[in-house]
């Protein structure tokens, strides 16, 4: 059964690697076309109905674009559709998100200093907040107040800000980080899946039937293609910010997360409006840098659980950990090789917070990453890196036996 840990490591890695090759590439199709969009030419000699062209060369080629506004007067016979990168981003995410803060609840989704609840019931409040959070967006999207971009823009940043917040009162501060990428995540695939491609459709429909399609689909389409150009930036810094804790292990992570989103704009804003031959905005670096400037100084203020009397006491789900005969020994190890980084207060020079806001000063928080300090230091030698420490090898072995047989109790129980 211990072997389950290897396997799930494994597959954890193949999900990942899938969704970033799936994210550099819906990533990377959406910058371009943004900035295409945004760098065309208009002149008096365009074909009847097109909006722009652009001339561009890359790989020892020249490339001539032209965008029609609506549509061209007939349907082409190749057309290219941009969709399944969307959709796979998404889906390798959500798988992702199943793997490791689903399937590890109890030790990366819940925090019972946070909030006190089972697997099951944080599972289903993740979910329902992905789908609630759509839903309220598209409909303020569809309302009066959708009729204005900036200001729904400026709504959208409310709702965000909000979902920080309660994130960060429902999960762990590096789940919360997480769902809050998931949230937007969900937002813009969203988008793709129900309303760009769907008045896509509709345009390729007319235009088969020898209809004149109708303008609006593509103002909405443009519309939402918008808002997900300015969430890019913030998506990607929360699907890694479980590599920065202190972003997400800080007394005022929400504020943190509702920054991130302003320097996503300022950031953007300034590539938009270069490739529109606007100008060079070199205000937008200088917010950019006061942003997060004040982020690192919100990380400095400590955090303070309200629950930390019970920091001690092991949850259920780790007692087997905590109870085998092989605790002692990893643990005497683990205080030894480890606890030097991974303290509240660590004591090795250059370390400030400890690596990914993991802890091992009670024994419940060295039970609760056992499967962790199995596969990172028992199985393999990732840690501590470089072996600083100078983990043995018998030492390494002592690890693998605490898992193993720990396993292998909660097995026979």
């Amino acid at each position: 059964m211990y072997e389950y840990a290897i396997a799930w490591e494994w597959l954890a890695f193949a999900a990942r690697w899938f969704h970033v090759i799936t994210a550099i590439a819906w990533i990377g199709s959406s910058f371009y076309f943004i900035a295409l969009d945004l760098g065309l030419v208009k002149h008096a000699n365009l074909p009847a109905g097109a909006y722009g062209e652009e001339w561009q060369v890359h790989g020892g080629g020249f490339y001539h674009v032209q965008k029609y506004l609506v549509a061209p007067a007939s349907m082409p016979e190749h057309l290219t559709w941009f969709k399944y990168e969307s959709y796979f981003t998404w889906l390798s995410g959500f798988l992702m998100l199943a793997i490791v803060y689903y399937g590890g609840a109890d030790l990366f989704l819940i925090d019972r200093h946070v909030l006190d609840v089972s697997a099951p019931v944080a599972i289903l409040i993740s979910l329902a907040s992905l789908a609630v959070g759509w839903i309220v967006y598209d409909q303020l999207c569809k309302s009066p107040l959708g009729r204005n971009t900036w200001v729904l823009m400026g709504l959208l940043y409310v709702v965000l800000v909000f979902m920080a917040w309660g994130y960060t009162h429902l999960f762990t501060g590096r789940a919360a980080f997480l769902h809050l990428g998931a949230f937007t995540a969900t937002i813009m695939s969203a988008n793709v899946f129900f309303i760009i491609m769907p008045n896509q459709r509709v345009v390729v429909a007319d235009l088969i039937a020898g209809r004149t399609p109708d303008a609006k689909y593509g103002v909405i389409a443009k519309q939402r293609s918008l808002h997900n150009n300015y969430l890019t930036l913030p998506v990607i810094f929360f699907m890694l910010s479980n590599h920065y804790p202190l972003a997400f292990g800080t007394a005022y992570n929400w504020i943190i997360a509702a920054l991130v989103f302003l320097m996503g704009v300022t950031i953007r804003h300034w590539f938009n409006t270069t490739h529109a031959r606007k100008g060079r905005p070199t205000w937008t670096w200088l917010v950019t840098v006061i942003l997060f400037i004040v982020i690192m100084w919100l990380s400095t203020v400590p955090k303070i659980l309200s629950g930390e009397k019970d920091a001690a006491v092991v949850a259920p789900a780790f007692q087997q950990f905590a109870s085998d005969a092989h605790f002692p020994a990893a643990k005497a190890i683990v205080s030894t090789r480890c606890l030097m980084c991974h303290a509240a207060e660590p004591a090795y020079d250059g370390i400030v917070r400890a690596p990914k806001g993991v802890l091992f000063e009670t024994d419940a928080e060295i039970a609760m990453h056992a499967r962790e300090i199995y596969i990172q230091a028992g199985r393999s030698h990732a840690m501590p890196p470089g072996n600083v420490t100078d983990v043995t090898p018998e030492e390494r072995k002592v690890l693998v036996a605490w898992f193993e047989s720990s396993v292998n109790q909660g097995k026979t129980q």
